[in-house]
């Protein structure tokens, strides 16, 4: 070996050692952190898991709390109202942001700046100033409108069985959430190419949409569909202020007087949303080893 190759081999290798032990000490950093946010969120839960399985009496574990739950006052009905209020979220956001993403994606990328902005803005205003507008106008309409059908809507609206003034402020609020999520699928698949190709074999864009768009963005959907129900599922501030008692009104009502099984509700309420997350990674996972077979 020259002097030469010698002295590059050096000059080449000596910077390896800090490189190396940089990602080292980013790698131990990286478990440092996950380990502080692991114990940030897992050591709550654990307490309240403990709380609710403690038996004070004999000692021991028992899971009496989470067998009363079906049969709680109220428990029934509160669910059952919430989970038909987020299903029809999760279908009308997704009738309107799905044909919406594809046609600015598609046909009017000038429009991107807009619609974003125009979906950010339910993270601008704070919902609990959206709520008292809206519950402002829920009061004042009927006066000025009443024995007309427009009274009739507004009282519709209200129905305490099924509240839809809640759906449509759900939906206003899962905006932002649910177009980032479609965007990003959208953005990920060339849908240009598909759309163009089934509407030059003869396809309508309600067909295109329905048998195209969505099976390539069904991960995407799907992403969509859990952050919106999640969201429902969670939302307190403006069932609370219209007066409506769904399923987080319902746990706040109950924490007063059964305060064991208001919190195993919320456990309960927080593995069915995990199990939701993992399966949908789970589906996501098997469409990508399907698409690699």
């Amino acid at each position: 070996m020259t002097l030469t190759e010698g002295l590059t081999s050096m000059g080449t290798a000596a910077p390896e050692t800090p490189v190396r032990a940089g990602r080292r000490g980013a790698g131990a950093w990286r478990f440092v952190v996950l380990g502080v946010l692991g114990v940030y969120f897992l050591v709550p839960i654990g307490a309240s898991v403990w709380y609710t399985i403690r038996d004070r009496r004999n000692g021991g574990v028992t899971l009496g709390t989470y067998a009363e739950i079906p049969g709680a006052a109220g428990f029934a009905d509160a669910f059952t109202r919430s989970l038909v209020l987020a299903g029809l979220t999760v279908v009308l956001v997704l009738v309107l942001m799905v044909p919406t993403v594809v046609l600015v994606n598609l046909r009017l990328p000038r429009l991107r700046t807009t619609v974003e902005l125009l979906t950010l803005m339910p993270l601008v205003l704070p919902p609990i100033a959206l709520v008292v507008g809206v519950r402002s106008v829920l009061s004042w309409a009927p006066d000025y409108f009443l024995n007309t059908p427009l009274a009739e809507a507004f009282f519709a609206l209200q129905e305490p069985a099924l509240p839809w003034i809640l759906v449509f402020v759900y939906v206003v609020l899962a905006l932002p959430f649910v177009y980032r999520a479609l965007d990003a699928g959208v953005r990920g698949a060339d849908l240009r190419t598909l759309t163009e190709a089934a509407r030059n074999l003869g396809a309508s864009w309600p067909r295109v949409i329905v048998s195209v768009v969505l099976p390539v963005l069904r991960t995407s959907v799907l992403n969509a569909a859990f952050l919106t129900l999640a969201l429902v599922l969670g939302e307190f501030t403006v069932a609370a202020i219209l007066g409506f008692e769904t399923f987080p009104t319902w746990i706040v009502r109950i924490s007063g007087s059964e305060p064991r099984l208001s919190v195993a509700v919320s456990v309960l309420s927080l593995l069915i949303t995990w199990m939701l997350l993992l399966l949908i990674s789970a589906l996501d996972r098997r469409r990508g080893t399907k698409e690699n077979s």
